[in-house]
């Protein structure tokens, strides 16, 4: 059994951001050695999101629309006060639920050596309370060809 785990720091630019991570995604699985397994992906952070969707600029800024829409930023919402444990105000509340209905990780197949996935689906992590240095981590596991380890 193999198993490959890579992280990858990113530093992003605006306070919403949708950011194409497929092409590191793939270089992992390529580079893992797995020829029949899973790939797992996950955010580490509970102000961005993970989602698949068809890769088009059109789509990433309706999603970040649709979720401004969703989850508005000026509700009032019951985070939005004194955290004695981080010593200040929290003002990210939208970004905590945006990043709940968005998700944090999926899975895919990876077979004969590729990831498993149909041919317009694109990887996003959405930066949700930027900009700032956000990790992800890509993991592999599964068997060599031939079933070796």
């Amino acid at each position: 059994m193999i198993s490959h785990l890579k992280r990858f720091t990113i530093l992003t630019r605006k306070e919403t951001e949708i950011i194409d991570i497929t092409p590191s995604v793939l270089e992992t699985v390529a580079a893992s050695g797995v020829w029949s397994g899973t790939v797992f992906v996950l955010s580490l952070h509970t102000t961005t999101g993970f989602y698949v969707n068809e890769g088009l600029p059109d789509l990433e800024r309706d999603m970040a629309d649709f979720l401004a829409r969703l989850v508005p930023e000026d509700h009032p919402y019951r985070h939005a006060r004194f955290l004695h444990s981080d010593g200040q105000m929290a003002i990210n509340a939208p970004s905590h639920l945006r990043g709940t209905m968005l998700g944090f990780q999926a899975f895919f197949p990876v077979e004969e050596g590729k990831l498993v996935r149909g041919g317009r689906q694109t990887m996003y992590l959405a930066e949700l309370d930027g900009p700032q240095e956000r990790t992800y981590v890509v993991q592999v596991t599964g068997e060599a060809r031939g079933g070796e380890a």
